[in-house]
Parts: structure tokens; sequence; C-alpha cells
């Protein structure tokens, strides 16, 4: 079995609270992630935050690939963490830290480990993972630009 470690970053011109929200906004997600679909799962029309210990199942429009995830650390506006809880991967765990750019702004850093049996499929998992840091920050800054 192989491991792989990934970090991309990128930066965004929205504040560290927009791109925190933006994560868990997941109705936005199918518009600006590879996800077509992710789910939190309590029940339709209960409207609380994201706790610690909380899962999500996400779903993927290449392959269909679907992947359940607990969320094991928040820090609000800074840090997200999650591991998988079942999917393609012996075992997953990512975070999502959030820096301050002292003139406007966050630096935006994804970091995944993966444990799995497919390492042919390195270099894709890297690419999406930049894709991914990417598309949330260009999201995050078409949210700023639309209230602006």
């Amino acid at each position: 079995m192989s491991s792989l470690a990934i970090t991309a970053t990128f930066r965004s011109s929205a504040p560290a609270a927009v791109v925190y929200a933006a994560l868990f906004d997941a109705e936005s997600w199918p518009s600006w992630s590879s996800y077509y679909e992710v789910e939190w799962d309590w029940p339709a029309g209960v409207d609380r935050p994201v706790r610690a210990g909380d899962r999500r199942t996400i779903c993927t429009r290449i392959g269909g690939v679907r992947c359940r995830e607990r969320i094991v650390e928040l820090v609000p506006d800074q840090r997200f963490s999650y591991e998988q809880a079942a999917g393609p991967f012996e075992s997953h765990r990512g975070s999502v830290d959030l820096a301050r750019v002292p003139h406007g702004g966050t630096d935006i850093t994804w970091s995944a480990i993966h444990r799995h049996r497919l390492p042919l499929l390195d270099t894709l998992r890297r690419r999406r993972l930049q894709a991914l840091v990417h598309d949330l920050a260009s999201y995050a800054d078409s949210i700023v630009s639309r209230h602006s």
C-alpha cells in the first residue's frame, strides 16, 4: 500500500470568513467544483452549523465516486479538517487552512494524505487538489464581486 501527501495553495481576494463559509455551502459545490453532490447527514430542514463529528457524502462527476467523510476539526475562518469514513481509499485525511493576507484576501492551503492501492493515479490526485483549491478561491472571489 502506498501513501501520498499532497498540498495545494492558492490566494483568494476574499476574506477568510467568505472562503470558510463556501466550504460549508454544500449547495454551491456543483457550481465550482468537480463534485456534483455534497450532502450533509442530517434531516432536511434542519438549519444548524456544521460541527466536529458531522458526516457528509460527496459524489464526483468523473466516475461517480462516492465518499463519506467525517468532520474532525473546525476552527472558524482558519481551519477545516476531515477524514474519510468510507470510500475509495484505505484512508484519507485532509485539511483546509486559511491565513489572512495583510492587505486583504486569504491564502488557502488544502492538504491531503491518502493511503491507497493505486499509486498510478497520484499525478491525477495532485492535479485535482490544485484545481479544487483554485476553484474554491475563484468561487469565494465571485461572492465578494457580487456583493461589491
